[in-house]
């Protein structure tokens, strides 16, 4: 995400950080170049215009123009400015003073509102609530067979309402189940259309009349770009919206609508989406979402991943195994299903700071098949021998790289490599007790 506008953007400020000081001309030349770049992001104009005379009226002044490092002072600046564009804080969810709180999820056809839903219904179950997911979108086939099964999967209740004609009556009937039985929040998975027209939005003030809801969240699709921000701003318009929910952000987006959708609605962005998968929204930190712009990673968002995945129990029971050397392959295939549990390795890439602008990293894609490859081939092994990996002869070795897809040759580099890892461990362990630590990890997937 942001990939073209932080290249440009570093590639400006390279440029910057290159002067030992800094003329007004200097920086009205990088601006016009900021601009350009802000602009083919499909960033709208009327944002670029006025985030731009903002950050020229900081950069010109003394504080700047006098440092010791005046390039670092407008990156400083820019960046600072980016975070008040999009917001300044992280927006979070607001509840219901008398249970049950109402989520009413609106927005056009095709922008993910379903599965959204069934995101937000896995996040807040996970913080200890009881949602009931209510399939109130009679008009798009299969709609609510979609959010069923999404319902199932996270072992979440739906509300549908079996010959049900109206969407309104659906959402009154839930929302009054959900008070007697306790659960909260009610989260609306309403209609969409492909186009923005007035039944739709009659329909749904109904929906905001009858059900009360607490936040009218819009989820837009990122990778239509200005088309999402006018969207938003009709809706907005309709049903005074509380907050949007970005989706597809981790596709081929230029960034533009991130960038604008809150200074042209006034409405927070509450959430972005960054995969398909269940697991993959998150809440939208405006500081943190502009240091990824400008290259300089996304430390925070990385680490709350981890805490996310990494069991601390099982830590503690992996250090043990390290500790008595007895990891082993079954405990390996753990370890690489938390990483990738994280996200992909370009996501993880692009949260580290100034990796992102090095050009001559290994190829991630195929970085993502080795590690596919390396698990498929611990999946093909009998529980025995990937305990014990000393019994693999030739035979068992070569009916374990037909099962996986994978070489002979491949299966034993990764036994080799596992060797390596208790080889190291061993040395680990010398060096605890007043032995030198080796200097080199030899586990690589290359």
């Amino acid at each position: 995400m942001f990939q073209a506008l932080s290249d440009r953007l570093n590639e400006i400020f390279k440029r910057l950080r290159g002067y030992g000081r800094l003329s007004e001309d200097t920086i009205a030349e990088a601006l016009r170049e900021v601009r350009l770049a802000l602009l083919e992001a499909d960033v709208n104009f009327k944002v670029v215009r006025s985030f731009l005379e903002r950050v020229r009226e900081r950069a010109i002044g003394r504080d700047v123009l006098e440092s010791l490092s005046p390039g670092q002072q407008v990156i400083k600046v820019v960046h600072e400015e980016l975070t008040a564009l999009m917001g300044g804080t992280a927006s979070h969810l607001n509840t219901a003073g008398q249970p049950p709180t109402v989520f009413m999820l609106v927005g056009l056809q095709g922008s993910g509102k379903t599965t959204t839903a069934g995101k937000l219904a896995r996040l807040l179950k996970e913080k200890g609530r009881r949602p009931l997911l209510v399939a109130a979108d009679l008009q798009r086939p299969a709609a609510q067979e979609q959010l069923s099964t999404l319902g199932k999967m996270l072992g979440v209740e739906v509300y549908r309402a079996a010959g049900a004609t109206s969407p309104v009556a659906i959402c009154r009937e839930a929302v009054s189940q959900a008070r007697s039985r306790l659960l909260d929040p009610v989260i609306l998975d309403t209609a969409g259309r492909l186009h923005i027209d007035e039944p739709l939005m009659q329909e749904l003030r109904a929906i905001k009349a009858e059900a009360g809801p607490t936040e009218i969240l819009m989820v837009v699709d990122a990778m239509t770009g200005q088309d999402a921000v006018n969207s938003a701003g009709s809706f907005n318009q309709a049903l005074d919206l509380t907050g949007i929910i970005l989706t597809k952000l981790d596709g081929d987006t230029r960034g533009g609508a991130a960038l604008s959708i809150r200074s042209v609605t006034g409405t927070p962005i509450k959430f972005i989406g960054v995969g398909e998968k269940l697991d993959a929204l998150e809440v939208f930190h405006p500081d943190r979402m502009a240091s990824r712009v400008l290259g300089m990673g996304d430390v925070l968002s990385l680490v709350e991943r981890a805490q996310q995945v990494f069991d601390e129990k099982q830590a503690v029971k992996l250090e043990k195994k390290l500790k008595t050397q007895s990891f082993t392959l079954e405990d390996f295939r753990e370890q690489l299903r938390q990483v990738r549990g994280m996200g992909s390795l370009e996501q993880l890439m692009g949260m580290i700071p100034g990796l992102s602008r090095v050009k001559d990293l290994p190829d991630v894609s195929a970085q993502e098949r080795e590690l596919k490859r390396v698990e498929a081939i611990i999946d093909s092994m009998t529980p025995t021998e990937r305990q014990r990996p000393e019994i693999l002869n030739g035979s068992r070795r070569k009916r374990i790289a037909g099962g996986s897809g994978a070489t002979v040759a491949e299966v034993n580099r990764l036994l080799k490599q596992f060797a390596e890892i208790h080889k190291m461990m061993r040395q680990l362990m010398k060096a605890g007790k007043g032995g030198r630590l080796p200097r080199h990890l030899p586990f690589s997937l290359g």
